[in-house]
């Protein structure tokens, strides 16, 4: 645990559904003190979407629900972040509730739109880097203009923002060609961001997990299975023998690696893309 994260304003965005990466983070964030602002877009959308890639406001409000019960500080918005609007008011939103904003975690992305190259349409590229870049620039530019305006607190700085990736950040893969654009298009974002935040004493960063099963790390099983022609089973076992420490990767493996950015312990570390890949990525 990470004392120095106690009464820090944390917004988390795509942490609506139960079971998902950005729940888990909010948990880990909330056990470790901090107050939440639980973010997804609360409705289905023109996007095509599996069951379980949505964060819908009942199952996020349950998830604020479930929370409360253990003394967590939580609070919950909608917000469609391809629309800048949205995200400044959302941003305006957290500050309301609790008062300041300490950390972004930019954990909303889109990772289902995938097909081969040749059969990419205009209407899935654009979709995913929307969300998963433009989505992302937003958050950010307006969480960054409000840690400016609080300036930094003794030697934590003004604020944290870290960006979830991927390891599709870091190397590409077949059906994938929008989703590792995007991907790569954040970490570069992230140096950006670094450099320019630096003087304002915020520490910008990314977390890069290889697969992990939520509900839409299943429908990724069945899909990329099926278009190799393998069964869900074989497929799994094809990736755990690429990694290193034997298994996929965890919510919770991910949760931890941003509690650890968020922290007093990682004040000198900024820019940086930090993979959480059992060892399948490694640079």
């Amino acid at each position: 645990m990470y004392p120095d994260l106690k009464d820090k304003v944390a917004l988390v965005t795509g942490a609506g559904r139960r079971g998902g990466l950005g729940a888990a983070i909010v948990r880990r964030l909330a056990a470790d003190g901090a107050k939440v602002m639980i973010h997804d877009i609360g409705q289905a959308n023109a996007a095509p979407a599996p069951d379980g890639a949505l964060g819908l406001a009942e199952e996020m409000e349950a998830l604020a629900t479930e929370l409360r019960q253990t003394g967590a500080r939580v609070a919950t918005v909608t917000a469609d972040l391809l629309v800048e609007a949205d995200v400044e008011a959302m941003v305006a939103r957290t500050v309301e509730t609790f008062g300041r904003l300490d950390i972004l975690v930019n954990n909303a992305g889109v990772g289902y739109l995938f097909a081969p190259l040749l059969e990419m349409t205009q209407e899935r590229w654009d979709t995913t880097l929307g969300v998963n870049l433009r989505g992302c620039f937003f958050a950010l530019k307006h969480a960054a203009r409000a840690m400016v305006r609080q300036g930094p607190s003794g030697d934590w700085g003004a604020g944290r923002i870290i960006s979830i990736a991927s390891r599709a950040a870091k190397s590409g893969s077949v059906y994938t060609s929008a989703y590792v654009a995007s991907k790569h298009g954040l970490v570069g974002f992230t140096r950006a961001a670094a450099v320019e935040l630096g003087s304002h004493r915020i520490n910008v960063n990314a977390v890069c997990p290889n697969h992990v099963t939520t509900g839409l790390g299943a429908w990724q099983n069945e899909f990329m299975s099926k278009a190799r022609g393998l069964s869900v089973e074989d497929y799994l076992a094809a990736m755990r023998s690429r990694i290193p420490l034997g298994r996929v990767g965890l919510v919770d493996d991910t949760a931890r690696a941003v509690a650890f950015l968020c922290s007093g312990e990682a004040n000198y570390i900024t820019g940086e893309s930090m993979n959480v890949s059992g060892g399948e990525e490694m640079h």
